[in-house]
């Protein structure tokens, strides 16, 4: 979109951030709605709104910077206790955010400017705030400071040195426009334009910013909010903000008023004095000076006033706080934003080093049997270390399940409206984590069986008093981990699933005969049969029976499973269970004939000797249980005559347990999945291959579909 390599950088973070912003906005509505008087809630919206606001100036996108403006007057008044946080007024911020997503989507998309639908849409959405305003002017004169400064929200002078780079125009960027934007942040006092730097006319040139301006301002905001505004230009320019002298006696109070701590940059940073990016950069040169970290305490303090970013009292007073505090150090928790792609290939790469571990044992094990025994011990290290390694990179790409869960609080609200019903959302386990790789996938299933329960599930508010249930259904969602695994639940306190009318259904359909016995669990699942739906009317959300049975295509896509629990009249649960990752698994290794299999780790339950006489039974008696035997060796078809002694791997999958035959158990095994290409995407009951350390290849059984495909070709008479 840009010619310019920084600029189009610089605008890539501004989209990543306005997605950001975005999503806070919308939960942070939601969670208003819940609870209106939340007044840190409110300040978090409105913070979102103004800093998305000023982004969108900052690159000329004027008509985000105009619909934003009214949004965050609206939040401002709510802020000021001017207007009450209503049903209405939420109904009305919604689509707001809504418009400003479709937006920033339409501008990272390259189309920098709104159609004409998109403008009456826009006029309409504003129309839909006026009566919030109560005739109150939005012009954006008008627009408020926000209140992220000091818990007092006392006003603080500040005295700016812009000094940009000469190239700030050439890369798009007007030095005056962040001088006038400062004027939304409180009240510029004074400005000073220094020419000191520019040389005659005629060496002049007209693509060269020659100029530096001193900037007094009178704000509410704390110093990282005014140093962000110049994100953009911060590389190659000169930015100082200092207290001004009439304010240095109050961020020394703040330091006093302080706890005790051992940490000169924390103390500094809490007074406000000094932004986390002072802070690093101060940092950075001490580790450049002689003695580097071991140096003296105070050199910290020493460049920063060096550089003019604090005055000197403001460090004296942080020192003597400092020598106060004890002597534990607590490391910094910081974050630092990765491109996908690269973790993708570190994982690629891990992957592959866990495959030459794999071989460098094998190699190791035969020299251990030659008598050198040395090698076994350094490769039992390495092996430990790549372990380690392993689970480092793994957990790099894993994050919480719970903000895909609460994007689900606007559907339910939304559908819920939309069908008249009154539905609770109840989220629990948010804070499991899973590959974020699964995430993106399974957000798609989770929307289809969420809009499902609030359709068939949940009851009308008038059936539901009949039925002796409260008014307001309750839907939950909850994730936590399981066995290697993660579960994610969506549950509904609706009318649970009719038997007796699914077993009809499904003999009209002819799916079974009418005498069928059938258990629970197994009527159940014929819901997931393709085109299968018992809803009496076709409606917007369901009835066509398209998506239950794409729902259990698309988990098992990932090695999954889908399970369901129900009670008629008193609800249902529908239960996932995911792999936590889809890169590297723990497998569980099994040789037939002179094939290799892996089966996943999760599944196994355990481990036991065929009996002799069981060897050409299709079932055995384990412990008082009948568990039916799957004989992988003609599955796979494998001609050669299996040996005398066999085993049996005890697999459970959604409650259904099976025993896989075979011939040889070889314990253990880091597994690195690598997908089959599009000749074997009709193998049902094979999910990927992995390489083996002596260069063979090993089959990874997707057990799920195995298990289920085993119990539907058994009749039901031998079971």
């Amino acid at each position: 979109m840009f010619t310019d390599d920084d600029v189009q950088g610089a605008f890539d973070i501004f989209i990543t951030e306005a997605r950001e912003l975005l999503q806070q906005i919308e939960d942070g509505l939601l969670e208003l709605e819940g609870d209106p008087g939340n007044a840190e809630t409110v300040n978090a919206i409105f913070r979102g709104a103004h800093t998305l606001k000023g982004s969108s100036g900052l690159f000329g996108l004027d008509h985000l910077v105009r619909f934003t403006h009214v949004v965050e007057t609206v939040l401002d008044m709510v802020r000021a206790g001017q207007l009450d946080v209503t049903p209405g007024l939420v109904s009305a911020l919604l689509p707001c955010a809504d418009h400003l997503s479709g937006q920033v989507e339409a501008i990272a998309g390259g189309r920098l400017l709104p159609d004409p639908a998109e403008e009456e849409q826009a006029a309409g959405l504003l129309a839909a705030l006026e009566p919030f305003l109560g005739g109150a002017h939005v012009g954006p004169e008008e627009v408020a400071a926000p209140d992220v400064a000091a818990p007092t929200e006392e006003v603080a002078n500040w005295r700016l040195c812009l000094r940009f780079g000469p190239d700030c125009l050439r890369n798009g960027m007007d030095p005056l426009s962040f001088v006038r934007y400062l004027g939304s942040l409180g009240t510029v006092e004074r400005v000073v334009t220094m020419t000191d730097a520019l040389p005659e006319a005629a060496e002049m040139d007209p693509e060269t910013c020659y100029l530096t301006f001193e900037v007094d301002l009178s704000s509410t905001v704390d110093k990282g909010e005014i140093e962000g505004v110049f994100e953009f230009v911060r590389d190659d320019s000169e930015i100082t903000i200092v207290p001004a002298e009439t304010d240095v006696d109050r961020f020394i109070n703040r330091i006093r008023a302080m706890p005790q701590s051992d940490r000169l940059g924390d103390i500094l940073l809490r007074s406000g004095a000094v932004t986390q990016q002072e802070l690093d950069r101060a940092l950075q040169v001490q580790r450049g000076r002689p003695g580097g970290a071991d140096a003296s305490l105070s050199l910290v303090g020493d460049i920063l006033v060096d550089q003019g970013i604090v005055p000197r009292q403001v460090v004296d007073a942080a020192l003597r706080k400092q020598r106060k505090g004890g002597e534990t150090r607590s490391p910094d928790a910081q974050t630092i934003r990765v491109d996908a792609g690269r973790l993708d290939k570190l994982i690629d790469l891990v992957g592959e080093l866990v495959i030459a571990q794999a071989a460098a044992s094998a190699s190791a094990a035969a020299a251990a049997s030659a008598g050198f025994v040395g090698m076994s011990e350094t490769s039992g290290e390495v092996m430990r270390l790549v372990e380690q390694v392993r689970h480092s990179a793994l957990s790099l790409r894993m994050v919480p399940i719970g903000s895909t869960l609460r994007r689900f609080e606007r559907v339910v609200r939304d559908i819920g409206a939309s069908l008249g019903k009154e539905v609770n959302l109840v989220i629990t386990g948010g804070d499991a984590e899973m590959d974020k790789a699964l995430v993106e996938r399974i957000s798609d299933p989770l929307m289809h069986l969420v809009r499902n329960s609030l359709d068939h599930g949940v009851e009308l508010p008038a059936e539901r008093q009949r039925r002796g249930k409260p008014a307001h259904g309750t839907l939950q969602l909850n994730a936590y981990h399981d066995a290697g695994s993660i579960v994610l639940e969506v549950s509904d306190d609706g009318g649970g699933l009719d038997r007796e009318r699914i077993l009809a259904k499904a003999v009209e359909r002819g799916l079974i005969e009418p005498e069928t016995v059938l258990t629970d669990q197994e009527v159940f699942d014929l819901i997931f049969e393709p085109g299968f739906s018992t809803a009496a009317a076709v409606s917007d959300l369901s009835g066509r029976g398209v998506g239950m049975d794409v729902v259990k295509r698309n988990v098992q896509a990932l090695r999954g499973s889908v399970e369901i629990e129900s009670t008629f009249g008193a609800g249902t649960t529908l239960r996932i269970r995911l792999p936590l990752t889809l890169a590297i698994i723990d497998g569980f290794l099994v040789g037939v004939g002179g094939s290799s299999f892996v089966v996943p780790l999760d599944r196994v339950t355990e481990c036991v000797e065929l009996a002799v006489e069981a060897s050409h039974r299709d079932c055995i008696n384990l412990r008082g249980e009948v568990l039916p035997l799957i004989r992988l060796r003609p599955l796979f078809g494998i001609d050669d005559e299996p040996p005398r002694r066999q085993s049996v791997v005890v697999v459970e999958e959604s409650g259904q347990r099976a025993g896989l035959v075979v011939d040889a158990l070889l314990g253990q095994f880091q597994t690195v999945i690598k997908p089959l290409g599009p000749l074997f995407t009709g193998l049902t009951w094979i999910s990927g291959a992995t390489m083996l350390g002596d260069g063979g290849i090993a089959l990874i059984v997707d057990v799920g579909p195995l298990v289920a495909g085993h119990v539907e070709r058994t009749p039901v008479a031998a079971r």
